[in-house]
C-alpha cells in the first residue's frame, strides 16, 4: 500500500455502513478507495459496476492509548458531519451487493497494539463505531480489512479473534487482509494462522523475490502456489498495481494478466480474483477494465 498524500486526521464518530452479503465463489476485483486526488466519489466507484470489493482507506491512527482517526484524503469533513455522503455511497454499493470493508493501518500513519486486553478494547470500539454495535452514528456493518504495515508485528491475530467474536448466527463478521506476498507476513503471520479471515489479496508488488519483472511470471506463480498451499482462510486475490506509478516495482502490464498469469492462478479452488491499488490509479490507467471479464 502506498499513499501520496498529507494525511490530515478526521475526528468521530462518523456514520459507516458496510454491507451484508453471501460470500460468492466467483472471482471478482477488490479496489481500495479513499487514498490519492481524482478518483471519483464511493457511489461513482460502485456505479461502474467492475469491483465486487470496495476498501474505505484508512483508519490509521488507533491502539495503544491512541484516540482512533480515520483519513480519507480530501473526501470529507466527519466534524461537520460532512461524512454521512460517504455512508450514502455505502448505502448505494450495497443495493448491487458490493462488499464494503473498513480498512484499517496503512502505509502512513500511527497504529499499534499494546496487549490482547488493548486487542479487545480496539475490537470492541470497531464493533460500536462501524459494526454492528451502538454508537450515536447508529452505524451498520460487518466487514474490516488488516493493512497492517507499521508498528508492532504483535496482537493481531487477537484483534482478529475479538472481531469475529461478534458474528452471529445469520450474521457474519467478516474478514479480509492486505500482507505482503513473502511468507509468512512479518505483521499479519499470526493473524493469517488462526484462519478467521475470508479474504486475502495479497499484494504481489514492492518485493522483488515473488512479483512479476520483465517478462519473468515464474516468481510472482511461485509465490502464489505457496499461499495456496499454505493458507487457511477462504478466498485468495492477487493484489496488484493499477499502474506502473502505483508501486516501486511489480507493475503487470494487463495483456500479461490476462494472457499468462490469471489463466494459471484461476485454477486453485482458492481463487477469489484479482485486488488493485487503487482507485486513484485505476481511473488513470483503465486497469480493471481491460481484466474485468477475464478475472
Amino acid at each position: 500500500m502506498a499513499s501520496h498524500l498529507r494525511l490530515t486526521p478526521l475526528l468521530f464518530p462518523l456514520l459507516f455502513g458496510l454491507s451484508l452479503i453471501q460470500i460468492s465463489d466467483a472471482g471478482g476485483i477488490a479496489i481500495y478507495w479513499g487514498q490519492g486526488g481524482n478518483k471519483g466519489t464511493l457511489i461513482q466507484t460502485c456505479a461502474t459496476g467492475r469491483y465486487k470489493y470496495v476498501n474505505i482507506a484508512f483508519l490509521n491512527k488507533f491502539g495503544s492509548g491512541r484516540k482512533p482517526e480515520i483519513n480519507l484524503a480530501n473526501h470529507c469533513n466527519p466534524a461537520s458531519n460532512g461524512c454521512r455522503v460517504v455512508s450514502n455511497g455505502i448505502r448505494y454499493c450495497k443495493r448491487p451487493g458490493v462488499k464494503v470493508m473498513l480498512s484499517i493501518g496503512g502505509g502512513i500513519g500511527s497504529y499499534s497494539l499494546s496487549s490482547a486486553k488493548d486487542a479487545q478494547n480496539t475490537a470492541r470500539y470497531l464493533w460500536n463505531n462501524f459494526l454492528g454495535g451502538k454508537s450515536p452514528s447508529r452505524p451498520l456493518g460487518d466487514a474490516i480489512d488488516f493493512a497492517i504495515e507499521l508498528g508492532s508485528k504483535k496482537y493481531w491475530n487477537n484483534l482478529a479473534q475479538y472481531l469475529k467474536a461478534y458474528s452471529k448466527p445469520g450474521r457474519s463478521l467478516y474478514l479480509s487482509a492486505a500482507p505482503q506476498c513473502p511468507l509468512p507476513d512479518r505483521f499479519l503471520g499470526a493473524a493469517l494462522n488462526t484462519g478467521l479471515f475470508d479474504y486475502v489479496w495479497v499484494q504481489f508488488y514492492n518485493n522483488a523475490q515473488c512479483q512479476y519483472s520483465s517478462g519473468n511470471i515464474n516468481r510472482l506463480i511461485s509465490s502464489w502456489n505457496r499461499w495456496t498451499n499454505s493458507m487457511k482462510a477462504g478466498k485468495l486475490f492477487l493484489g496488484l498495481s493499477a499502474a506502473p506509478q502505483a508501486a516501486g516495482s511489480g507493475y503487470v502490464p494487463p495483456n500479461v494478466l490476462t494472457s499468462r498469469i490469471l489463466p494459471i492462478v484461476k485454477r486453485s479452488s482458492k481463487y477469489g480474483g484479482v485486488m488493485l491499488w487503487s482507485k486513484y490509479y485505476d481511473n488513470r490507467t483503465g486497469y480493471s477494465s481491460r481484466i474485468v471479464r477475464n478475472v
